[in-house]
């Protein structure tokens, strides 16, 4: 297992997030190549993949760095390695690189959700270093079934 910086075709990673992300948000499938091309097109995104030993894409994970008033902050987001694979340090393996790249970025902090009932994800980024914060996630849906 290899974890890289996304550089290939948009329709690769579209491919794989069409396997992975119902694995993760059973309400969402994975978007469309057009979507991944300006997700990846985006300054603020850096898309990391875990590739299995056949090249194939077992794993995910979205970094997003940020400048605001305090600081260069970074946000990790949807990370998903496929259930097949689960234990087997593919989740670790991308959540480090990514505090990695966040380090050499430059970024003060690095922040991610993780729903209460995603025990071992939960477990996994404790055992990693982060630790729960005392604050409240608020969300405003701009769109039904957001």
């Amino acid at each position: 297992m290899n974890v890289e910086i996304f550089d290939g075709e948009p329709s690769e990673l579209a491919d794989a997030f069409k396997q992975l992300v119902p694995q993760l948000s059973k309400s969402n499938p994975g978007p469309p190549v057009d979507f991944v091309e300006t997700m990846l097109g985006s300054d603020a995104i850096t898309q990391f993949v875990a590739r299995a030993d056949d090249g194939r894409i077992v794993g995910v994970a979205t970094l997003v760095i940020f400048p605001i008033p305090t600081a260069w902050r970074a946000w990790i987001e949807d990370v998903i390695v496929d259930e097949s694979l689960n234990g087997r340090g593919i989740g670790s393996a991308l959540t480090l690189a990514m505090v990695e790249h966040s380090r050499a970025a430059g970024c003060k902090t690095v922040d991610l959700t993780s729903r209460p009932k995603r025990e071992a994800a939960n477990h996994m980024y404790r055992k990693l270093g982060f630790v729960e914060r005392d604050t409240h996630v608020y969300r405003f849906a701009l769109e039904a079934g957001s």
